[in-house]
């Protein structure tokens, strides 16, 4: 059974720079694309970005040019670079990664496995 294990978040100031990390271990050759949701109180889970399994990223409005994904294949670890940070963009951050070719990681339908969220505070 596929983990998806995140690193933890953490607080940082407007305007600062925090990069998460998301490692896969159990059956990773069933890991296909990867990517990153977010959920804000009282919001649903929302799409930030995803990168395929040929390294090919993706991003959501959200994402803003701010945030860059990248994966590291050789360690199952996909990460996502998050600058110039906005109070808004506080939440909890989900890694998420798909098991088929044919299923996309830019809806939480084409999820198959979920980390279990790490939070991001970003302070005024």
């Amino acid at each position: 059974q596929v983990q998806l294990v995140e690193s933890r978040g953490g607080m940082v100031q407007a305007g600062g720079s925090l990069r998460l990390s998301c490692t896969a271990s159990g059956g990773t050759g069933s890991v296909y694309d990867m990517g990153w949701f977010r959920q804000a109180p009282g919001k649903e889970r929302e799409f930030v970005a995803t990168i395929s399994s040929s390294d090919s990223p993706w991003y959501s409005d959200v994402a803003g040019g701010r945030f860059t994904i990248a994966r590291e294949f050789g360690k199952n670890t996909a990460y996502l670079q998050m600058n110039r940070l906005k109070p808004e963009d506080t939440a909890i951050y989900y890694c998420a990664a798909a098991d088929s070719s044919a299923r996309a990681v830019t809806s939480t339908a084409g999820v198959r496995y979920w980390g279990k969220g790490t939070l991001v505070t970003v302070s005024s």
